[in-house]
């Protein structure tokens, strides 16, 4: 992170005091975001999102859901995140695939997946990561018109969780050095897997599902974030 702005610093750092409050109001009720997004929903069933209906906000256009399958060791579930064509800039349009073998959504319904933020067992992130396009049935666009999309992801509103959706917003701050990284490794991961695999449609392939990951940890992202922060103070 030594090549980051000062401003984008500052800005991670406001993410993760956002965060803390987070943590700090649910703990009192005795809750985590996990719990708090599971809250009322009823059975946890595999695959199912939680909530039913996912959680949109009109005017960013951004979306979430929580849910699980074959996780990883010590992961509960995760969520996945979106951001719909009317929050996209202008002339944005999704990688050029003539040999698809399956319909991408279109027009409105073209959304772009983001990222995966991977929680264990006690409501706490532990990974980030990607997927194919097959795994949530996505519009492809190539991680650099991608990039420019994480700024724009942001809940602001209270349904379901206030807390919850000031959470995944800050996420997006405090771990958007990891993100972009990870949609690069995306994209040079399918396309290496697509040389691997001539003659294969490698959107659709179920061999291929997590196209990268990365462990994170809250305390010890602001902790490289302070460090870098009192380095360049103490230079100015």
């Amino acid at each position: 992170m030594q090549d980051l702005a000062t401003a984008e610093l500052l800005a991670m750092r406001a993410a993760a005091l956002e965060i803390a409050e987070c943590y700090r109001v649910l703990a009192k009720g005795g809750l985590n975001i996990v719990g708090e997004v599971l809250r009322g929903e009823g059975e946890f069933i595999e695959l199912n999102h939680f909530p039913d209906d996912d959680v949109f906000d009109r005017e960013t256009q951004s979306q979430y859901y929580y849910h699980a399958h074959r996780g990883l060791e010590g992961e509960h579930g995760h969520f996945h995140t979106f951001l719909r064509p009317p929050g996209m800039p202008d002339g944005m349009q999704a990688v050029a695939h003539e040999n698809a073998t399956e319909p991408w959504p279109e027009g409105r319904d073209a959304l772009s997946h983001l990222i995966s933020i991977s929680m264990d067992v006690y409501g706490f992130p532990m990974g980030l990561f990607t997927t194919n396009r097959w795994v949530t049935a996505e519009a492809w666009y190539g991680a650099e018109d991608v990039m420019q999309l994480l700024e724009r992801f942001q809940i602001d509103h209270a349904a379901p969780s206030w807390p919850v959706n000031r959470w995944i917003s800050a996420m997006f701050v405090l771990f958007r050095p990891q993100i972009r990284q990870l949609l690069r490794q995306r994209d040079a991961k399918v396309a290496q897997w697509a040389a691997q695999h001539p003659g294969t449609d490698v959107f659709e392939d179920r061999a291929l599902d997590i196209t990268s990951w990365t462990a994170i940890s809250v305390e010890d992202q602001i902790s490289q974030v302070n460090v870098l922060l009192g380095q360049r103070q103490g230079q100015s």
